[in-house]
């Protein structure tokens, strides 16, 4: 009586092995195709909108000097509005643009606050404000000057609140402004508005001043 002793071919194994590897090799690389077709259908990011050109300004600086739209064309900037001696807002607001400041250190990116209370906020006073939250000089400048013409380019410029409920200037709760960041861009454009006290929005702003600066301003 015969015993079958045939078995599987030695090669059997080797075509199993070939087939599950170019298997795997084609999903491999079909998901490699799915994402790099996801990544070109992904949109970059939007370009800030455009709102409008700022008028021309000039006011005085912390360190005395005349400073205004001249000296930041072709620059890109971050405007905020705030005065010394402001007991509620305007600390925070200030930590805020400090934070900026460090987040974008290096960049060319331009930092300036305006007074909404001038007559108080000499550049003497603004020296000691800029030093207590760590100014860069280079690159943060906070500004004062005659109160109309402030008003004019705050409200009528940035589109931006500030007054004050009566005539008392030593009445501190009766001044009034704005909480938003204004970017702008290189060439004196308005390019966003940005709630201080919406953590996203400021992290908005952030990502927008960063497609102005790769984009040149």
């Amino acid at each position: 009586m015969s015993t079958d002793t045939s078995t599987t071919p030695a090669s059997a194994p080797t075509r199993f092995v070939n087939s599950s590897f170019w298997v795997a090799l084609a999903a491999t690389a079909a998901a490699c195709l799915l994402l790099l077709g996801m990544a070109v259908m992904r949109p970059g990011p939007v370009p800030p909108q455009r709102l409008g050109a700022l008028p021309d300004f000039t006011f005085t600086r912390q360190d005395g000097q005349p400073f205004g739209r001249a000296q930041l064309l072709g620059r890109p900037f971050v405007a905020n509005f705030i005065f010394t001696r402001c007991p509620t807002i305007c600390p925070v607001f200030t930590q805020k643009m400090a934070r900026l400041q460090k987040l974008t250190e290096g960049e060319n990116l331009a930092l300036v606050s305006f007074s909404v209370d001038p007559k108080y906020d000499t550049p003497e006073r603004l020296t000691e404000y800029a030093a207590r939250y760590h100014a860069d000089p280079a690159r943060w400048s906070f500004l004062t000057g005659d109160y109309t013409r402030l008003q004019e380019t705050v409200v009528g410029g940035f589109k931006i609140a500030m007054g004050r409920n009566g005539e008392d200037e030593n009445d501190i709760p009766s001044i009034f402004h704005g909480s938003h960041f204004v970017l702008v861009d290189g060439s004196g454009e308005i390019r966003g508005y940005y709630n201080s006290e919406d953590d996203d929005a400021v992290e908005r702003l952030r990502q927008d001043a960063g497609w102005l600066l790769g984009s040149g301003g």
